[in-house]
């Protein structure tokens, strides 16, 4: 189920696997990669296990409209409650001094356990924090429709295979 409204757009799927494995593979940011429903996600940086509200994972990423195409995020988490919510905002260091920014969007997992091995997943992509100067250049979400499904897919992919 795809929901789309004026601030956010979330999917939902569910997952025959245990929320305990489908949250497993959501605090491992090795899998990201895999998860991603638009090729854009390339490798973690940080590649710790996501515990904690205030922790920084970075990502390398690649689109094809950024300059040279490769840049780099900074996530900070923002709320995790394991195995049901983890959601966080993603960022940039434009100076590479360390002092992050944040543009405004985040993404959070929504976990509901629907018997001992299945798991409803929302998916939500959040850009309401985004302020008008960033709305003037940057289209939301900019994505398609599909990403949020695809993520979904292979996240349900990965969970199976950690359950097994």
């Amino acid at each position: 189920m795809l929901t789309v409204n004026q601030e956010n757009v979330s999917a939902t799927r569910t997952i025959a696997a245990p929320a305990e494995a489908v949250f497993a593979v959501l605090a491992d940011p090795t899998t990201h990669p895999t998860i991603d429903g638009t090729g854009w996600v390339q490798e973690p940086v940080d590649r710790a296990r996501l515990g904690e509200v205030g922790q920084i994972f970075r990502m390398d990423m690649y689109h094809p409209d950024a300059q040279n195409g490769d840049y780099q995020v900074a996530n900070e988490i923002q709320v995790i409650d394991p195995p049901r919510t983890i959601g966080w905002r993603t960022g940039y260091d434009p100076e590479g001094d360390g002092h992050l920014e944040f543009g405004g969007w985040s993404w959070r997992y929504d976990l509901v356990p629907l018997g001992p091995s299945t798991t409803a997943v929302t998916l939500t992509y959040d850009w309401s924090a985004v302020p008008q100067s960033v709305r003037d250049y940057l289209h939301f979400p900019p994505f398609g429709p599909d990403h949020l499904a695809n993520s979904l897919r292979h996240l349900a992919e990965l969970a199976r295979e950690t359950a097994a």
